[in-house]
């Protein structure tokens, strides 16, 4: 029966079975770590399984081009990730003792700014652009407007779209 045919669990089995060793090594090789790259890997078929359960899945003729292209798209977010995680880290440095969070605190606000981080990487970049003009450095509609050379009513436009998008993804 073809690939697009079989259940989905089935499905990602025989490619789970067919190529996850090959993509542990990959991912191995261009992070340095056994412990990421497993986890990328394993994510990776989650993702998988995901996209045969939303009948989302392409019929696959190059399934290690397709597993690449998921498992880079998950290798920006760890960075990513990182990269965030490490500027909190630096911060938290930088403050006396009496005032750094415990570690309950920490781990909480990490999990907040992934969160968020999450939040805005899902916006257009235009629309995530307004949104942080706006919101961190205080620019008005019109002065948002001049920086991106776009109208105010497009900036209201962004706006929207922003706020309804977060409103969306509240819990």
């Amino acid at each position: 029966m073809p690939i697009t045919e079989q259940t989905p669990a089935v499905a990602v089995q025989r490619l789970y079975d067919a190529h996850h060793g090959w993509l542990f090594g990959w991912l191995r090789r261009r992070l340095g770590n056994s412990a990421d790259a497993a986890d990328l890997a394993q994510d990776t078929f989650v993702g998988l399984l995901a996209a045969y359960r939303r009948r989302a899945m392409p019929d696959l003729r190059e399934p290690r081009a397709y597993l690449t292209t998921i498992a880079k798209r998950l290798m920006v977010d760890l960075y990513r990730r990182h990269a965030l995680e490490q500027a909190y880290l630096d911060v938290l440095a930088a403050l006396p003792a009496r005032h750094a969070p415990s570690e309950e605190q920490r781990l909480a606000i990490l999990q907040t700014l992934r969160e968020v981080d999450a939040l805005l990487a899902a916006l257009p970049d235009k629309v995530r652009v307004a949104f942080l003009l706006s919101q961190l450095d205080g620019l008005t509609y019109e002065q948002i407007g001049a920086e991106m050379g776009v109208s105010v009513r497009t900036v209201k436009r962004y706006m929207a779209e922003a706020f309804t998008h977060c409103i969306l993804a509240a819990p």
